[in-house]
């Protein structure tokens, strides 16, 4: 029941009605017995200035999720950022601070390392191979080293762009071995697709999985379709493969514990 004490969360973006973020909150919120609520904000793409504003005066609002078209201009608003959201400039979980300061993160690489660990898949210590420097291949990026992995190869089609979050990485993480890569994955522990290519049927792999050792774990960020062509044929050379939603049910619980709260191996439908 939603009463006068009734704390706020909130998922912003434009548009929202496909968003299930707050299906998988409430049902949190439900189960745990927390007194709070988890709705969809539509802020228009140009507008989000004007609805921070709003935001910030909701005394009650605890925190809210970002999604597409506000990440990036989100993290211009926030008084502070913190990890991941610090390193790539862009944001989709934002908390409000005991001084009514908002502090925003971005957890996307997060869920998807909280997601490797789930299944047993520890890149602490581990060679990586990022194909994709866009977004998904920034977050992922800096949170697999934060997490301890040895060294990281980062390939785009754009070599520029790859060149640029490989020189970002370094400043950030001095010790981890951050270098340039090709379609060439071969020596490395864990090989991912950060790119949209599996969003289509017939789309081309994003890297030449024929260089990639058959010990190697191959893992996507896609969710939809659950086996893109990328892990279908990994499977089908005999590869361990990691699916795109287990990043998501990491992701959740991240979110969750950015807003403090203590959460367990908790799995969801869908993030956003």
């Amino acid at each position: 029941m939603i009463t006068g004490r009734t704390r706020l969360y909130a998922i912003i973006g434009d548009p929202v009605a496909h968003v299930r973020t707050p299906i998988s909150f409430n049902a949190y919120f439900a189960e745990q017995g927390i007194d709070a609520v988890c709705l969809p904000f539509h802020i228009g793409r140009d507008d989000l200035a004007r609805g921070w504003e709003g935001l910030k005066a909701l005394l009650n609002l605890d925190g809210f999720i970002v999604t597409a078209p506000h990440k990036q201009e989100a993290a211009r608003l926030c008084d502070t950022l913190v990890d991941d959201g610090r390193h790539v400039g862009v944001v989709n979980t934002v908390r409000r601070e005991p001084d009514g300061s908002y502090r925003g993160t971005l957890l996307d690489g997060r869920g998807f390392v909280a997601g490797l660990r789930s299944q047993g898949h520890d890149p602490s210590g581990a060679q990586v191979y990022i194909a994709g420097a866009g977004g998904a291949g920034n977050a992922l990026a800096f949170a697999l080293a934060a997490s301890g992995a040895s060294a990281i190869t980062i390939h785009n089609r754009t070599r520029s762009k790859a060149a640029d979050l490989v020189e970002r990485v370094r400043r950030a993480y001095p010790s981890i071995e951050v270098s340039l890569g090709t379609a060439d994955a071969s020596g490395h522990d864990i090989a991912v697709n950060a790119t949209s290519l599996g969003l289509e049927p017939n789309d081309p792999l994003s890297f030449d999985l024929a260089t990639v050792p058959l010990q190697t774990l191959v893992a996507e960020v896609i969710m939809m379709p659950k086996m893109t062509p990328l892990l279908r044929a990994a499977e089908a050379r005999g590869h361990r493969i990691h699916y795109g939603t287990l990043m998501l049910d990491g992701q959740l619980n991240k979110m969750m514990e950015f807003f403090g709260f203590s959460v367990k191996n908790r799995t969801s439908a869908a993030v956003a």
